[in-house]
């Protein structure tokens, strides 16, 4: 039977201890410690670029539209993070040859240093997220966040999408 945090009816004493402003929290912590990571090793890159960078070197000439579900980012913003990664010189974005309307993106070879490069820092911001935590609680943290992460995800603005699978539902 599984525990509630809250039941129906129980009265919130502290706004500071409930699901939604801990995860906001953690959020807030994770960027902060991304950034600064980042930051130090010379790199110019918030988690959501790249979020997007690993998933279009992971899919080459991925759309924008199925970029956005990939990394669950909102299709109407995406466009922005595009922007400044084709700035960077990190992206390529041309005219599909299968769709007229879609934008193709591909990682350029200054896209490729720079994830190379980036690597150590993402993971050493990986690590300082989870420091107060034995390697146990980590992986048990990790599992308890996809868990709930998939069971509210169509609940999002911007569900996660993989794409894969939703070609299969929707074929």
């Amino acid at each position: 039977m599984p525990v509630n945090v809250l039941a129906p009816g129980d009265l919130v004493r502290d706004g500071n201890d409930m699901p939604g402003h801990l995860a906001r929290r953690f959020q807030q912590i994770a960027v902060a410690v991304f950034l600064t990571e980042v930051g130090d090793a010379g790199y110019d890159l918030t988690p959501v670029q790249y979020a997007a960078l690993v998933a279009i070197k992971s899919n080459p000439s991925i759309d924008q539209v199925r970029l956005a579900g990939l990394i669950a980012y909102d299709r109407s913003t995406i466009t922005g993070v595009i922007d400044r990664l084709v700035q960077k010189d990190l992206v390529a974005r041309s005219s599909s040859s299968r769709d007229r309307r879609a934008r193709e993106l591909t990682i350029t070879e200054e896209g490729e240093r720079t994830l190379r490069g980036i690597t150590p820092a993402v993971e050493a911001a990986q690590r300082i997220m989870l420091r107060g935590l034995t390697d146990e609680e980590g992986a048990e943290l990790m599992r308890i966040l996809r868990k709930a992460i998939a069971a509210g995800n169509e609940l999002s603005r911007a569900p996660l999408r993989n794409t894969a699978l939703d070609q299969r539902r929707q074929g």
